[in-house]
């Protein structure tokens, strides 16, 4: 028996050796040379074999959507392989649905360019664009979310839809006092807070989780540093409808909201809007001045919290529970002629979802973005 486990040991070793082996072999060694990419049947560049599809496209200044750094964890970074890549990756499955699947779309971090490949990408891809931002103001919120203000770089403004979102890249940092360092690179999602008017600056609410990415923006950046953002990005936008409106969110997914409400006060538009906004003490609520402004300044608007976490202590006098709760006490009314902007974890996402479908909010009117 002793033997026996012995020897399944060795060879699971050895085994992982040769898999290490291969990939060092694969990584450093083998020279997949020159390599012709086709994009959209029309667009064509000449690279070098041998990275990530991923890679290759953002060294080409083609910026897909990835929020883990290339490791196959957030399934942004979908793209339709028309002829070039080799079999799908185990990593890959867990993201891609059936259709998907059989619509030959891959996950970009996951494939491998070592030869010619053809792929096809939504064309708005095209106006991503990577700016070297400075960061001008950086300004606590509450506890854990602080506001990031970057300026874009002298002659260049960006352009977005109220709702996408952008990338900021985290470059390598040490150990420092209360949190560990990072030896990687990595780009993560954060929607725009800020105004589609103030072209020359980006927004973020960032709450700090501890990630290699929060760490470095509420532990490691400083007014004044350089800091690469990329995007817009997103299908989570603004509508012009003929409808009220209910906004949902909690914690960082009041950015995109923001962002919403900055539009309809720029554009005057005359649409009500409820905001109910989730959250578990008063000491969780914030830029609450700027939203009585937004209640003076828009045509019908009013902005509900709803904590879930009270004591007699605070004196909370508005409304309690979840934002699901305020949502079926308020809009049983008025939800069948509504549509519906979320933005917060997927189980919230869920939760008010049912709670809009309930007081008649239809499916094709709720648009989300989960986190």
């Amino acid at each position: 028996m002793g033997q026996i486990i012995i020897t399944t040991v060795v060879v699971s070793v050895l085994c992982a050796l040769f898999a290490l082996l291969l990939s060092f072999a694969d990584k450093y060694i083998a020279d997949y040379g020159e390599v012709k990419l086709t994009i959209n049947n029309d667009k064509e560049f000449t690279v070098d074999g041998g990275d990530s599809l991923l890679s290759t496209l953002r060294n080409q200044k083609v910026f897909i959507p990835s929020a883990c750094g290339g490791k196959g964890s957030c399934g942004y970074c979908k793209v339709k392989v028309l002829d070039g890549a080799g079999p799908v990756l185990a990593t890959e499955k867990p993201m891609l649905t059936a259709d998907e699947l059989n619509d030959n779309v891959r996950l970009s971090c996951q494939v491998k360019v070592k030869k010619d490949i053809s792929i096809q990408i939504p064309e708005e891809l095209f106006n991503v664009k990577e700016y070297e931002t400075t960061l001008v103001e950086k300004l606590p919120l509450t506890d854990r979310i602080t506001k990031f203000r970057f300026e874009l770089p002298e002659g260049e403004t960006i352009k977005f839809k109220p709702g996408q979102y952008v990338q900021l890249k985290a470059e390598e940092y040490p150990k420092g006092d209360g949190y560990e360092g990072s030896d990687e690179e990595v780009f993560r999602a954060y929607s725009i807070a800020s105004s589609i008017r103030d072209e020359k600056h980006i927004e973020l609410l960032i709450g700090y989780t501890k990630g290699i990415c929060t760490t470095y923006c509420h532990k490691v950046l400083k007014e004044g540093d350089k800091v690469t953002i990329n995007g817009p990005y997103g299908d989570f936008y603004y509508h012009d409808e003929d409808t009220e409106i209910i906004l949902g969110a909690a914690g960082t997914g009041f950015a995109p909201i923001r962002s919403i409400l900055n539009h309809m006060r720029d554009h005057d538009v005359k649409r009500k809007a409820r905001f109910y906004f989730g959250a578990k003490t008063p000491d969780d609520l914030f830029l609450l001045d700027e939203l009585k402004q937004f209640e003076e300044d828009l045509y019908d608007f009013k902005f509900i919290p709803v904590l879930s976490r009270t004591t007699p202590e605070m004196n909370w006098e508005g409304d309690t529970g979840h934002a699901d709760d305020a949502i079926k006490k308020y809009c049983k009314e008025t939800g069948k002629n509504s549509s519906a902007y979320l933005c917060g974890s997927p189980r919230m996402i869920e939760s008010l979802t049912k709670a809009l479908n309930e007081v008649g909010v239809t499916d094709d009117r709720i648009y989300y973005d989960n986190f």
